[in-house]
């Protein structure tokens, strides 16, 4: 009886593949099976994204509450995490991070202008609303930091807003009037949709607070 090994071979695609090959071809095969089990192999989960609301009502049409004043509205500047799309969090100890899926549709610095552009240019008191990047002329340049614009987690669970403005009188190059900002909204339960309402809430209140101290100063203070 002869003691040679029979050698069996599988044919696959037109190749002679030998049986010691497919057994390692299987084995490679379940250990990414199961790979894919303990790792979660598949479609990535998609992202989402969500939007601030703009000011609602219409702006004031009437001539005699109009200001002689134009304004500027300059950029904020703030950390590199609200100059990106992802929604931030953190907890009482300042340990921060972001949601990998859930995101803005823009930057959250460039939101928080926007809903001022808009809340001032409704409120019809002012001669013209411009951007400082839109090349237009003005009295005054608003501008700022942003320090918070986040989830915070603890024995709170709040969305905070804070940040720091400033009126810059383009005449006479000075500092003229300043504001802080400095509020944490209640987030109703521990979910994405409540902290963007949330957080949606404490810039509509910001940006009526900002509005409507900015008037006072200005009509106490019209340009000379």
């Amino acid at each position: 009886m002869s003691n040679e090994k029979t050698n069996f071979t599988f044919f696959i695609k037109g190749e002679v593949v030998p049986m010691n090959r497919w057994k390692k071809i299987y084995a490679l095969a379940s250990m990414a099976a199961a790979a894919c089990l303990v790792f979660g192999c598949g479609a990535a989960r998609p992202s989402k994204y969500y939007q601030l609301t703009p000011p609602a009502g219409s702006a004031s049409n009437a001539v005699q509450d109009t200001l002689p004043v134009s304004l500027l509205l300059g950029p904020m500047q703030t950390s590199h995490l609200y100059r990106e799309d992802r929604i931030v969090y953190s907890s009482e100890h300042e340990a921060m991070g972001t949601y990998e899926t859930e995101r803005w549709a823009e930057p959250p610095v460039e939101m928080m202008q926007g809903v001022l552009l808009r809340q001032l240019r409704r409120s019809g008191r002012y001669r013209d609303v411009n951007t400082l990047r839109s090349g237009a002329h003005g009295d005054y340049l608003l501008r700022g930091r942003l320090y918070d614009f986040k989830e915070v987690s603890g024995k709170a669970f709040v969305a905070r807003l804070s940040f720091d403005l400033e009126l810059h009188d383009m005449k006479t190059n000075s500092t003229v009037w300043t504001y802080t900002y400095n509020y944490d909204e209640p987030v109703g339960s521990k979910d994405i949709n409540s902290l963007v309402a949330a957080l949606n809430r404490n810039v509509q209140r910001a940006a009526g607070e900002v509005a409507g101290a900015l008037d006072q100063y200005l009509a106490a203070h019209p340009p000379k």
